[in-house]
């Protein structure tokens, strides 16, 4: 094996464990999507969350972690189409929160 074919194997190792860890922690987001708008009395749409910011941030402790920012869209009269957000600092959610709205 030559040192390029290491180089690409690592690669491409490397992005498919990527993927594979991204998924896991969409999945988990998009649970607790799921278990906000319930609690909150409002509708998810789509059934789906958007991944809308990426960077790296120190938590409490001072070491670097992934923070992400995640959209999601939801309704609570079935009429009119808002947005939420949620944001996660390493493995966990800092905050959730939902645009105000109207009362069904």
């Amino acid at each position: 094996m030559t040192l390029g074919t290491l180089f690409w194997l690592f690669t491409a190792g490397f992005a498919i464990w990527y993927w594979w860890r991204a998924k896991a922690i969409k999945d988990s987001v998009l649970q607790a999507a799921h278990r906000y708008c319930k609690t909150m009395d409002v509708m998810l749409l789509d059934d789906a969350i958007y991944l809308r910011g990426i960077w790296f941030k120190r938590d409490d402790q001072g070491q670097l972690r992934v923070w992400r920012r995640f959209l999601f869209d939801f309704t609570s009269t079935g009429e009119e189409r808002y947005s939420g957000r949620i944001v996660m600092l390493g493995p966990r959610i800092l905050h959730m929160e939902l645009d105000p709205h109207r009362f069904s």
